[in-house]
């Protein structure tokens, strides 16, 4: 499904989407170090048991990665000239690794770029739970997209 242009987005409308991901061991540790991301509470099961996890937490930069990329094929996939911003990032409960995410959109806000005449601003809160239904991130992000008539 090709993405989205700015004429296409209501302000209030709401995505659940479809598309899943099971997160593993391996994209942990790869991702964790890929990115120089050290830290024991990911990389290092002996260390994490000792914690209050008892276990390994899967990596909050991926989780938002991957609850982000989740949402491109039903919103954004061809039609962002880019993202602005993210805002209001939050992390309320742990992935742990075989969570299976999934991931929810909701239209804030859209305007007119006052800057390019070919593109507006949208702006989304982005929920991801995993499987139980638990909300493990939710952000806001401001996309900058063309216009119908620029494509």
């Amino acid at each position: 499904m090709p993405g989205l242009h700015y004429e296409d987005f209501e302000v209030g409308r709401h995505f659940r989407h479809e598309l899943t991901r099971t997160v593993s061991e391996a994209d942990n540790t790869m991702f964790s170090l890929m990115s120089m991301n050290p830290q024991p509470l990911h990389i290092d099961a002996n260390f994490a048991e000792s914690t209050e996890w008892g276990q390994r937490l899967f990596n909050s930069m991926f989780t938002l990665a991957i609850l982000v990329g989740m949402t491109v094929q039903d919103t954004t996939l061809g039609t962002t000239i880019g993202n602005l911003g993210f805002s209001e990032v939050k992390f309320p409960a742990p992935v742990f690794h075989g969570d299976t995410l999934r991931a929810e959109t909701d239209v804030l806000s859209k305007r007119e770029s006052r800057s390019r005449s070919d593109a507006g601003l949208v702006e989304f809160a982005h929920t991801c739970r995993k499987q139980d239904g638990t909300v493990v991130a939710v952000c806001r992000r401001v996309a900058l997209m063309k216009k119908r008539e620029a494509a």
